[in-house]
């Protein structure tokens, strides 16, 4: 089936403003290894889980697709030039909520089928992935493209469920493609859309189905982070976006003096953008879903933190404070996971909503009771496709608020409290944000991403992911190349639910903030200070010319990573090793190289056992 009449705007032509116009005229510079049409492919080693106790049940499960080589996109470096290039037929499709940038991924795909060999077509599918499954299509044009370069929102081709999981979607995204004799299917989305493009590659591979899968690593949460992916599409814009937004609340709070400000912001499980925002800047307080859990902190423990920090800073005559709040800090919080997790199991039994308060535990029932109205309505909403809670629909923000005001009033009553009454204004700062325009950093890492799809289908590779690395340097330094999805994925138990096993799924599961990581360092390092000396810094609204314009994620930059770049840096020293210690070289050098050898052995084994805490002796 070709293209089907649209009951829907996709792919018209936007009205855009002066600042769209000029942003729309603005093409990101390629790496040098993209530029021109003639790019090496060169191979490295089988990339394998980065738990070696998982690699038994990924490789089970993914036989055709595990174990494929590391892939790097080097500069031509011979005089031999390909010039005809074939004809390819390449689908594109948005699976996962919106993040700035996306668009620029169907560009730079464009932009690169078209230099390889104008012949070649790119079809976009309407309505996310239910458009895959029903065929609906758009051919992507000059035309089409052009009114949505470096533009926010998905609305040239749309979004809807963020799965291709069933076997019936399987099936039917199958069918699509063999329809349509794609040579690609693209699917731009995060961790849960990746994982469903490894399972689409490895079920395509199983049935001799020639359409090559190629996944692209967007999404506003920054939670597709491993070794191979430093960050994603839509973080810095998100995050920049908020800053200012929490800039501005800080400035607020600071000329009134009187009133504390929670914000809630988006970010769904981990808290990337929460701690990003944070270093941008610089709140008062901001609570890491990450660090509650590993402490266990109850919301008692909780209230009573953020009750004793009002306390101090009324000693010191202030009365006025900004606190950031992850959405995903509800599932963090052990008790009212516990209860979410009951609520999820009695939704699977059928029982509905109005009944499930009678049908909880003795326990589940008197927290449950604790609670406000407006969060017990919100907690009995049903779970996400991922099994997760509707975090954007449960107010934390406002219970924490609440729960603080009636402590800070019984203190008050006690006199422990002297201070002035307590006020709380709230917030949630979502889908403000995830509309904007990309900032460059996303136009620029979302373009060259695009080109790097291209290049990965146009080497037949099926089941990887486009990856750019040493993004904290300058664009002519950035790394490109692509990693097999399945060498991503981790294994994780289920707790619940009537089909509950030790051994889960194979997945690419969500990254946590790192509670050893640099950024994390960071903000602990300055918590104090932010606290009790109102050092608020406003980055401002988004830049693109001039000051402001090239800065990156402050959590990108302070970490130490380009893994990519090295573990090519560690082929060639391998392969300088094996060019110098060859038979017939002296004893002195066969010594050396075997003594050298030996101890990193040693090392690496200590540091590659899985009960090793990153502490070895050297």
């Amino acid at each position: 089936m070709g293209s089907v009449a649209m009951d829907s705007d996709y792919g018209a032509t936007r009205e855009l403003s002066s600042l769209q116009k000029q942003r729309a005229l603005y093409r990101p510079a390629l790496p040098p290894c993209l530029q021109g049409t003639a790019v090496r492919v060169e191979y490295g080693g089988a990339a394998i889980a980065a738990d070696s106790g998982d690699a038994h049940v990924i490789s089970h499960a993914f036989p055709h697709t595990y174990g494929q080589p590391l892939v790097h996109f080097l500069p031509k470096t011979d005089a031999a030039i390909v010039t005809e290039h074939p004809v390819v037929r390449v689908g594109v499709v948005f699976s996962g909520r919106q993040s700035p940038g996306g668009h620029n991924v169907i560009w730079g795909l464009h932009d690169a089928i078209n230099a390889h060999n104008p012949s070649s077509k790119l079809i976009g599918f309407l309505g996310g992935t239910d458009g895959l499954f029903a065929q609906k299509t758009l051919e992507i044009t000059d035309e089409v493209i052009s009114s949505y370069k470096n533009q926010g929102g998905y609305d040239m081709l749309g979004r809807t469920r963020d799965q291709i999981r069933t076997t019936e979607q399987v099936k039917a995204a199958m069918n699509t493609c063999q329809a349509l004799k794609l040579d690609a299917l693209v699917i731009v989305g995060g961790v849960t859309s990746n994982t469903d493009a490894a399972q689409l590659a490895e079920t395509f591979a199983e049935s001799n189905c020639s359409t090559k899968v190629v996944g692209v690593p967007v999404t506003l949460n920054g939670d597709l982070k491993n070794q191979f992916v430093e960050t994603t599409v839509g973080f810095d814009t998100i995050c920049k976006v908020n800053s200012q937004l929490i800039s501005n609340v800080c400035t607020d709070a600071l000329s009134a003096e009187k009133y504390y400000y929670f914000v809630r912001l988006m970010g769904r499980k981990a808290s990337h953008v929460a701690l990003e925002c944070a270093l941008q800047s610089h709140p008062n307080m901001v609570l890491l879903g990450e660090e509650v859990a590993a402490s266990k902190l109850t919301i008692s423990d909780i209230t009573k933190q953020i009750c004793d920090a009002v306390q101090a800073r009324a000693e010191k005559d202030k009365y006025h404070g900004v606190v950031l709040i992850p959405e995903g800090l509800v599932e963090s919080i052990p008790e009212l996971y516990a209860l979410l997790q009951e609520i999820h199991g009695l939704h699977d039994k059928g029982v509905s909503i109005e009944n499930i308060s009678s049908h909880l535990s003795p326990w589940a029932s008197a927290l449950f009771d604790f609670l406000p109205p407006f969060i017990r309505k919100q907690l009995l909403l049903h779970p996400e496709s991922d099994d997760s809670a509707q975090l954007s629909q449960i107010e934390t923000e406002k219970l924490l608020a609440q729960l603080v005001e009636t402590e800070i009033n019984k203190r008050l009553d006690e006199g422990t409290y002297k201070g002035k009454k307590f006020n709380a204004i709230c917030h949630f700062f979502g889908y403000q944000a995830r509309g904007a325009l990309p900032s460059k950093f996303d136009c620029d890492y979302a373009y060259i991403l695009g080109h790097v799809s291209y290049h990965i289908l146009a080497a037949g590779l099926n089941g990887y992911m486009a990856t750019v690395t040493n993004l904290k340097s300058h664009v002519d330094k950035w790394k490109c190349g692509a990693a097999p999805i399945t060498s991503m994925m981790t294994v994780k138990g289920w707790s619940r639910g009537p089909a509950a096993s030790q051994i889960g799924k194979p997945a690419v599961h969500m990254a946590s903030v790192d509670l050893k990581g640099k950024a994390y360092e960071l903000l602990r390092q300055n918590s104090s200070s932010f606290l009790m000396d109102d050092i608020y810094k406003n980055p401002g609204p988004l830049q693109f010319e001039g000051a402001g314009a090239e800065a990156k994620p402050i959590s990108l930059c302070v970490e130490d990573r380009d893994y990519m770049g090295r573990i090519k840096q560690l082929q060639e020293y391998l392969e300088k090793v094996k060019s110098m210690v060859k038979p017939g070289c002296s004893q002195d050098v066969l010594k050396a190289a075997l003594s050298s050898m030996a101890h990193v052995t040693e090392l690496l084994t200590i540091m590659s056992s899985p009960s090793y805490n990153g502490q070895a002796t050297i």
